[in-house]
């Protein structure tokens, strides 16, 4: 498949899910007798407006398995959904510190640790992981275990931190196209495939069921990043919506930097076939993920 440039698609299929998710995280962002200043970095970090990817990908999970949304389980599927862009805010602004990518710019505005200083910054991150946890706890009780299971293998220390761990070269990887890989699916697709999975478990997968989702959203995670790779040295800042170029400065581990442009753009395609014949056991009920990991990959921001 090659790559096509089509962001208002994209963001168009996102939207109710984005607007669904913004809803619930201003009713469930912060307890009851959190400081008004941490709030204030809490909700800058978390409800600037932005395309809810991986909340997207729990419901559509769960549509799917579910053969449709009346087999949702839906307090827990919004829960899930809330859960996940949590954890994934709370990775973006600690992503951003001087100690880490030092960005200044992130969906458009200065990142956090510019507006509030490092050690809010710092802390609005660590009260969003933390939340993420006791939003999913209130979670109905039969499932609030596996969802918090399933949240903490992709977030924790064998999933996303370890990619993170690889990318700030902190921990040896391999080289060439194996350590991008590697650190791509940590770093990127462990989130990615822990909201598939959750949305697995508010839909009532099956063993089968769950492993098509899991296959589907490693390799959708993979591609997702590596057009991150591609945007990082053809798109501008207004188009992406934070700083770009800087992979490469950094010497960054990317596709682009160990293949080139061309044969990235091939990968790309290759991993978002893998993942299309990755939903084969779910039939046509998977045909909106189908349509998504088209779209992810032809998006331009």
């Amino acid at each position: 498949m090659a790559y096509i440039k089509d962001a208002t698609r994209f963001e168009g299929r996102l939207a109710p899910y984005a607007q669904r998710v913004q809803e619930m995280l201003d009713r469930l962002l912060v307890e009851p007798g959190a400081e008004a200043e941490l709030d204030e970095a809490m909700r800058y970090c978390i409800l600037a407006g932005v395309k809810r990817l991986r909340p997207a990908i729990v419901w559509l999970s769960a549509e799917a398995v579910a053969a449709g949304p009346s087999g949702v389980d839906l307090a827990a599927a919004e829960r899930a959904a809330v859960a996940v862009e949590l954890v994934h805010g709370y990775s973006l602004v600690h992503d951003d510190l001087p100690a880490m990518d030092d960005d200044t710019l992130r969906r458009g505005l200065p990142t956090a640790h510019v507006k509030f200083g490092e050690a809010m910054a710092i802390l609005a991150g660590d009260a969003l992981l933390t939340r993420a946890f006791g939003v999913l706890a209130e979670a109905p009780a039969h499932l609030a275990g596996a969802l918090a299971a399933e949240l903490a293998a992709g977030a924790g220390a064998a999933g996303m931190i370890a990619g993170q761990v690889a990318d700030m070269g902190l921990s040896p990887v391999a080289g060439g196209l194996e350590g991008v890989q590697y650190i791509h699916g940590r770093k990127t697709a462990a989130l990615i495939r822990a909201a598939a999975r959750m949305g697995g478990v508010c839909g009532g997968a099956d063993e089968r069921s769950l492993l098509a989702l899991s296959d589907w959203s490693q390799a959708l995670g993979l591609a997702f990043q590596m057009v991150d790779d591609l945007l990082d040295v053809t798109a501008s800042a207004d188009e992406m919506g934070k700083t770009p170029g800087k992979d490469a400065d950094a010497g960054k581990h990317s596709a682009v930097a160990v293949v080139g442009v061309q044969a990235a753009q091939k990968l790309v395609g290759q991993l978002s076939d893998r993942a299309v014949e990755s939903l084969a056991p779910l039939g046509a009920a998977a045909d909106r993920l189908r349509e998504l990991t088209d779209l992810l990959v032809r998006r331009t921001r």
